[in-house]
């Protein structure tokens, strides 16, 4: 399995930037594997509870694409924190093309 490198920046700040993050699994289940504080993945990727709910920076939102209708249902029910660039991290797929993914981890619930 070929490998990315990608960066997710913390609620306090903090970078995690992994560089081994395999290509066809999700945002969260790498997020979830390294320890990123404030991706829980409560319902195992099942685009059922925005606990991997994740800012996508500028230049990487056409490339991330837009979310599906399941996913906006989803980020509906946190509305209060969505922005125009949120997503789940459950429902973004690592590719090659997303090489140097930069997100940020959205607020609590």
């Amino acid at each position: 399995m070929s490998t990315l490198k990608v960066t997710l920046v913390e609620r306090d700040g903090r970078e995690v930037t992994i560089h081994d993050a395999g290509i066809g699994k999700s945002l969260m289940e790498v997020a979830k594997a390294n320890g990123v504080e404030g991706i829980l993945g409560e319902c195992g990727g099942g685009c059922a509870c925005a606990t991997c709910h994740v800012y996508v920076d500028a230049e990487w939102q056409d490339v991330v694409g837009p979310p599906e209708v399941l996913e906006e249902m989803t980020l509906d029910g946190v509305s209060h924190i969505t922005r125009d660039n949120s997503r789940l991290g459950c429902q973004i797929v690592l590719s090659r093309e997303m090489d140097g993914l930069r997100v940020a981890v959205a607020p609590p619930q």
